[in-house]
């Protein structure tokens, strides 16, 4: 078997194509998952204090942001995916496996900042309706919350980078 062969079969697309998945799936079900969780805290608040719901839909946008991060690393890992030419692979297995790695990271930093900022402005938005001088600490823990997801959209970032040309095949 010829090391082309070795770094660059035609499975190792399917790589790439998990990376994009999962940056955008798993950063999408954070978002999904932090605007649900603030949102029912909001509504519960609401009812006390109905006029503090616009300055408490914070948590909601800072949620939805973390699939916007999804879709920047699906996107760019997208569009370095190359097509087999003349049957044969220009995708390697390396740039594959860094692109799966990229988007688990940025995917599973959104899954976790989202569900971070769910609970967190659940609680938080609950706690400012009552007591408003609390809303400053509220958006410092969201801010932290959001770094997290904002470090995997970082790393992400560099590993998109990381990529093998396969030359010689089929050229």
């Amino acid at each position: 078997m010829s090391v082309d062969m070795e770094t660059c079969p035609a499975s190792a697309p399917f790589f790439g194509f998990m990376g994009v998945t999962s940056a955008l799936v798993f950063a999408n079900i954070g978002a999904a998952y932090g605007t649900a969780k603030s949102g029912v805290g909001i509504s519960s608040m609401g009812v006390m204090n109905p006029g503090l719901v616009m300055r408490n839909i914070i948590p909601v946008v800072m949620a939805g942001v973390l699939g916007i991060y999804g879709l920047i690393v699906a996107v760019i890992i997208q569009g370095s995916i190359v097509q087999p030419q003349n049957g044969f692979s220009q995708y390697s297995l390396y740039t594959g496996f860094a692109h799966l790695a990229a988007g688990l990271c940025c995917g599973l930093s959104g899954l976790a900042a989202g569900m971070a900022i769910g609970i967190v402005g659940d609680a938080g938005v609950r706690a400012v309706g009552q007591q408003e001088k609390l809303f400053v600490g509220m958006i410092l823990i969201l801010i932290f919350a959001e770094a997290l997801g904002l470090y995997g959209l970082i790393v992400a970032l560099i590993l998109s980078q990381n990529n093998f040309v396969c030359e010689g095949n089929g050229n």
